[in-house]
């Protein structure tokens, strides 16, 4: 693994795996650092940088030798076209993020049960992701302390960092995530961003990522990798963090759908609201037949984007790199049950703040 090159001083050394000696004196090292802050700053300030203003940064010291001009060159030129590339990333994300079914607020039956299809492709690929290692249990075992320190598993002290650093970047002002750790989580750092209100706001805390939690180290994770352990902690909790954040998405939704039903039938939902009635609610948000197609078009998918693509067109292994019938098992125990367990806990605090009607 190989961390972007322009932020290398700033990543801790591991208490547990010898550091490279990279044979940099102190002096160079901060000529170095002090170069980089300069271009960066230079970079940041004008979108253009002249062929004068990129030997003065050069000529400065710190980014390479004298006597390696033209590669000093090449290495700004690198540096430049990444930092646009990312930039045009970024303004891609935005548009394509400004196009969400949340900024339109254009929320109805099917285009909700559109997004739930969409998401499925996410939580395919990432089931595959994480099938690539196996069960690593000494990230999930208290047994280990391997954060010297901090109380809890690796994985826990790995997702809680993660939240900190996605919450500062506003990732939880969007209505559509919610964080497993969300106590003391920071504020955001952007301050202008906003999305619109639909759900009704006393019940959009719903929160059952604890249990979505435990269904996924207790009793799903044994299904879908192999034992054992090829200490490829970070990348093996990477996958794990995506995967469950993808899966909490999915089974939040559960609150846009139940939002959308009430305000399609609040004269079938209000009474049983009122009655407190769950399992009335459930029965009333339960279509088998919707339920039935989902984990047929689930199961086909990880076919589709679990096979092992081969040159010889004819070659069919009857292999893949998960097996087709846990994603729907996946779909059919924990995911659509958790998400109208959602619904329910949603509908039962629709009415909370609203004031009674009288007839």
């Amino acid at each position: 693994e190989s961390p972007f090159f322009f932020f290398p001083t700033k990543i801790p050394e591991s208490q547990d795996i010898p550091v490279f000696n990279l044979h940099l004196t102190r002096l160079q090292r901060i000529q170095q650092l002090s170069t980089r802050r300069k271009f960066l700053r230079r970079l940041d300030s004008s979108p253009f940088i002249t062929e004068n203003q990129i030997n003065k940064i050069m000529a400065s010291g710190g980014l390479v030798s004298s006597s390696s001009g033209t590669m000093g060159r090449s290495l700004v030129l690198i540096m430049l076209a990444v930092m646009a590339f990312s930039r045009c990333i970024i303004c891609m994300a935005t548009a394509v993020e400004e196009r969400s079914l949340l900024e339109t607020a254009e929320f109805t039956l099917d285009s909700v049960r559109q997004s739930l299809t969409g998401q499925e492709d996410t939580i395919v690929y990432r089931l595959i992701e994480r099938a690539k290692f196996p069960l690593n249990s000494r990230l999930y075992d208290q047994k280990y302390e391997l954060v010297p320190g901090s109380p809890g598993t690796l994985i826990q002290f790995l997702f809680k960092q993660t939240e900190i650093v996605q919450a500062k970047a506003g990732r939880y002002l969007n209505p559509e995530e919610t964080p497993f750790f969300p106590e003391n989580l920071p504020p955001s750092v952007i301050q202008d961003r906003t999305y619109p209100v639909f759900l009704h706001l006393p019940a959009a805390s719903v929160n059952v990522n604890s249990i979505i939690w435990d269904v996924y180290f207790n009793k799903f994770l044994p299904l879908l990798v192999k034992p054992g352990d090829d200490g490829n902690y970070a990348a093996t909790s990477a996958s794990d963090i995506e995967l469950l954040q993808a899966l909490s998405r999915r089974i939040h939704y559960g609150k846009f759908v139940a939002e959308v039903k009430y305000r399609e039938a609040p004269h079938e939902y209000e009474p049983l609201i009122r009655a407190k009635d769950r399992n009335a609610l459930m029965n009333l948000l339960t279509f088998k037949k919707q339920e039935e197609m989902v984990m047929r078009r689930v199961e086909k998918k990880g076919m589709v984007f679990g096979q092992y693509v081969s040159l010889n067109d004819t070659e069919s292994t009857g292999k893949y790199k998960i097996d087709p019938s846990l994603v729907s098992q996946l779909y059919e125990k924990w995911v659509m049950p958790l998400t109208k367990d959602v619904e329910v806990e949603y509908l039962l605090k629709r009415l909370d703040g609203e004031q009674k009607q009288v007839p």
